[in-house]
């Protein structure tokens, strides 16, 4: 079992940067790959990237590749989303995910435990 728990939104303005973390219980947080989501309102969730267990891989969405990055640091059981230049089309709920998948997934129903999220508003 995995608890997720997501920090670090709020307001920021466009062009600004901000880290998202995304806090895990258990102690098989290091076998998970773990993914970021996002959801827009009225809009579908969507895939942001992922990182695999190890850290030593990632893969972003295409509307995120070479704004965000994720990593993690397994001993402290902790994943971030940092997201640089943000657009106000980056408002959306954020949510961290962690899938058994060990080279992670693109799919949202590869992954098992989600998080509750956590609102990033980006103002123009």
């Amino acid at each position: 079992q995995v608890q997720l728990v997501e920090s670090g939104g709020g307001l920021v303005q466009a062009g600004g940067s901000l880290r998202l973390s995304c806090t895990a219980s258990g102690r098989t947080f290091s076998l998970y790959a773990m993914g970021w989501f996002r959801q827009a309102p009225g809009k579908e969730r969507e895939f942001v990237g992922f990182i695999t267990w190890s850290g030593s891989s990632t893969y972003y969405a295409d509307s995120g590749k070479g704004r965000f990055t994720i990593s993690r640091d397994n001993a402290k059981n902790m994943v971030f989303l940092q997201v640089n230049s943000v657009k106000p089309e980056d408002t959306a709920v954020y949510f961290c995910a962690a899938t058994r998948q060990a080279s992670g997934s693109v799919y949202a129903n590869a992954y098992v435990y989600w998080g509750q999220g956590t609102q990033v508003t980006v103002s123009s």
